[in-house]
């Protein structure tokens, strides 16, 4: 099995979707947040994957950022933030601005030195992956960015993993897929790809039928992994 394709899950995994909210609280005038944010910023994250799940359940899809706001707003409401419009409006911008974890552009230069094509692939819609990805300055390390705008459902479903062969013409056991989400990772092995788990929380392997390949701390030692 030679890797010759790496592509990666973007949020959480290379951006930190916490930061939006760890950003806010240090902002002068918001001492409230301070105790909270890490809660804030966990109920934001978990509602949004439930969202998306839900949604490719029942067949009702939407995009991303509508998800991405109803998460925040059900966030809001559970910590008595939900009249603080300014806030809401505030976390929303500082979204499409989410810092990439320190190890990420390195990385990404590394296996670009050492000829790998890279890409994302998210649920992000294409606006939104736009954004971070351009506020990071990772636009020059990666080949595609890809959105499941595209085949209109969310991951875990198999047209979704499809793309990266399309895109990429090339057999499943030539991709590596990097994900911070076991759920993700999971659905990958399923559909072929090779897996990395980055698992930051030390949480433990989810109970499901396929399991990832490599499990890491961070995304550092992507690049050996590549090599095999």
């Amino acid at each position: 099995m030679t890797i010759t394709t790496c592509i990666f899950d973007a949020y959480g995994t290379l951006f930190d979707v916490a930061s939006a909210a760890r950003r806010m609280a240090q902002q002068p005038g918001r001492g409230d947040l301070q105790q909270i944010w890490p809660e804030l910023a966990e109920i934001w994250r978990q509602k949004q994957l439930q969202y998306s799940w839900l949604r490719a359940i029942m067949d009702d899809h939407t995009d991303f950022w509508t998800i991405t706001q109803n998460g925040l707003d059900f966030a809001m409401e559970k910590l008595g933030l939900a009249d603080d419009l300014v806030l809401r409006e505030d976390l929303l911008a500082l979204y499409w601005e989410l810092a990439p974890f320190q190890e990420v552009p390195m990385m990404l230069a590394t296996l670009k030195t050492k000829g790998y094509k890279t890409g994302i692939l998210s649920n992000g819609s294409p606006d939104m992956l736009s954004g971070a990805v351009e506020s990071s300055g990772l636009e020059t390390y990666l080949d595609a960015v890809l959105s499941v705008e595209t085949v209109g459902v969310f991951k875990p479903d198999m047209r979704v993993y499809q793309m990266v062969l399309d895109r990429f013409n090339c057999p499943k056991d030539q991709v590596l897929f990097v994900t911070s989400n076991g759920w993700d990772a999971a659905g990958a092995a399923a559909f072929g790809f090779q897996t990395a788990w980055v698992n930051r929380a030390g949480d433990p392997v989810d109970k499901l039928p396929h399991t990832p390949h490599h499990i890491l701390e961070n995304l550092s030692h992507i690049p050996s992994i590549a090599e095999g």
